[in-house]
């Protein structure tokens, strides 16, 4: 069992359950995890190629969803998203936008893209491959995607946090960042050391590591073992 597998397996759990919604995974290690999730935990999950198929986990098409129709999609609730982070304060506000001062930033990034409206109309969920304190800060330097200490309105749904030490979710104080699990060979030390505000800790689990089924999976999901790049150790 690798670290990624542990990363793999923890965003897969992020879907179990999830019944017939879209599936919108962002990156390797996400991607894959929805595809085992699929295939083990949540059967009706939808998978698209970002395009206008829907794929099964083998890349199969099997369905169509143009593009114009995931706007409709995403406007009923029916998504689960996972989207990186250069940025994430302790209430969820994401960044991805921009470094510096938004008027003269140090560093452009990405731009808002869909994060606003991911964020208060359906699940959201965020995968970090680099868990340090320049990703997990005090306060985002631009608000893309909508944390709790700002009105998401009746939609907004922060799931969880998985990164390549760790599991967070928002079930601290105010819906603030709490620390739900450590992945094997991880401290609760580690990831406070990484992390550039205090979670809150209350009991800590270790992150559940992949079964023997689920590792066979998926190493037929990724036989060139990108998930060990994504993560490496």
């Amino acid at each position: 069992m690798t670290r990624a597998e542990v990363c793999v397996t923890a965003c897969a759990d992020l879907f179990a359950g999830d019944g017939e919604i879209l599936a919108s995974p962002m990156g390797p290690v996400p991607a894959l995890g929805a595809r085992l999730a699929r295939l083990t935990t949540a059967p009706d999950l939808l998978l698209s190629d970002g395009e206008a198929t829907l794929l099964d986990p083998a890349g199969t098409p099997e369905g169509w969803l143009p593009y114009r129709a995931v706007f409709d999609v995403v406007a009923h609730g029916r998504r689960h998203v996972v989207m990186g982070a250069n940025q994430l304060d302790r209430y969820g506000n994401q960044n991805i936008s921009g470094i510096g001062p938004h008027a003269r930033p140090t560093r452009a990034l990405l731009g808002f893209r869909g994060a606003p409206g991911n964020t208060v109309n359906h699940r959201t969920s965020y995968w970090v491959p680099r868990h340090t304190p320049r990703v997990f800060v005090p306060a985002v330097d631009v608000v893309c995607g909508v944390g709790h200490d700002r009105d998401g309105g009746p939609f907004h749904d922060l799931y969880r946090v998985v990164t390549d030490l760790a599991v967070l979710d928002f079930g601290g104080p105010d819906r603030t960042m709490r620390l739900v699990s450590v992945h094997p060979g991880v401290t609760v030390d580690d990831v406070l050391a990484a992390t550039g505000f205090t979670p809150h800790v209350d009991e800590v689990a270790v992150t559940r590591e992949p079964s023997a089924a689920e590792i066979a999976l998926i190493g037929d999901l990724d036989p060139a073992g990108e998930r060990d790049r994504a993560v490496p150790g």
